[in-house]
């Protein structure tokens, strides 16, 4: 099986699920992603920035500059209100797919 495939396939919506929290950059979504997953998933900025780009042209994501610290600028994305929408939408079909899982392979349900 290959897992990085099915981790790849994750990537939108720890990303999704992140901004739901509040805006961020790009090199704080890899950290916080790896920090929680305990280095299961790892983020690679190659993967991320042109997620980002396609949650922007489908009107999931909006970004913008700021200066936080007297530091140098970051674009920080956040969600639209269509993307909290899509978020709520893709977890009820996680749920269900979770669901479905563990009743067909009873070793993974916890």
């Amino acid at each position: 099986m290959d897992v990085d495939r099915i981790k790849n396939a994750c990537s939108e919506t720890l990303v999704v699920n992140l901004l739901k929290e509040k805006p961020m950059h790009g090199y704080d979504m890899c950290k916080e992603i790896e920090n929680r997953s305990s280095g299961y998933f790892v983020l690679k900025h190659s993967t991320l920035y042109p997620l980002l780009h396609r949650l922007e042209k489908e009107g999931l994501v909006k970004s913008k500059w700021s200066e936080f610290d007297a530091g140098k600028p970051r674009k920080y994305y956040y969600l639209t209100k269509k993307g909290v929408a899509h978020h709520e939408k893709t977890i009820e079909s996680w749920r269900e797919l979770v669901a479905s899982i563990g009743h067909l392979i009873p070793e993974v349900a916890t």
